[in-house]
C-alpha cells in the first residue's frame, strides 16, 4: 500500500487530496511501486528557494523539489515532494496552460524525481517532459482545486 499525506501553507488554496493521491499512486503503480510513505507539501516561493539553498547549495526560485528517504529498495518508496504554487501559477502563465495542469504536472515530475530519474541534461529533461505528458493525458487534472 502507498499512503499519500497532503499539506499545504494555509495562505493558499489547498488541492483536491483526492486528485493528488490518485496522481501520484498512479505514477508510482505504473512505475512498479507497490508499497510507500509519501508527502506533499504545498507552499510558499520562500520555502522552495530555503530548501534549495539549504540541500542543493543553489540560491535560486523552483517550482518543485523532491527528496528521496530511502534507498532505492524495489518497490518501495519513501519521500517528500514540495512545490511552490506560485511558482506554478508563474509557470502556467508563461507556457499558456491551465494552473490546475502545471500542478499535476510538478506532482509527476516529484514522483519522477522520487523514481529516480533526473532532469539534468537536455535529454533527461526531454525524457521526463514526455512521461509527464504522458501521464497527464491519463489524469483528470481538470478538478484538482475541487472539493
Amino acid at each position: 500500500m502507498i499512503n499519500i499525506s497532503v499539506s499545504c501553507d494555509p495562505k493558499f488554496q489547498s488541492p483536491n487530496e483526492f486528485i493528488v493521491n490518485k496522481t501520484t499512486i498512479h505514477v508510482m503503480e505504473s512505475n512498479k511501486i507497490e508499497s510507500g510513505e509519501i508527502s506533499l507539501i504545498f507552499g510558499s516561493d520562500e520555502l522552495l528557494s530555503y530548501l534549495k539553498k539549504e540541500y542543493f547549495h543553489k540560491d535560486q526560485w523552483t517550482d518543485v523539489i523532491a527528496f528521496r528517504l530511502n534507498d532505492y529498495v524495489e518497490k518501495v518508496v519513501e519521500g517528500e515532494i514540495y512545490i511552490s504554487l506560485p511558482r506554478a501559477e508563474e509557470n502556467s502563465k508563461s507556457f499558456g496552460e491551465p494552473f490546475e495542469k502545471e500542478i499535476t504536472r510538478l506532482i509527476i515530475h516529484g514522483c519522477l524525481h522520487l523514481l529516480g530519474f533526473d532532469d539534468e541534461s537536455k535529454k533527461e529533461k526531454l525524457e521526463m517532459t514526455q512521461m509527464e505528458d504522458d501521464f497527464l493525458s491519463q489524469i483528470n487534472w481538470q478538478k484538482i482545486f475541487e472539493s
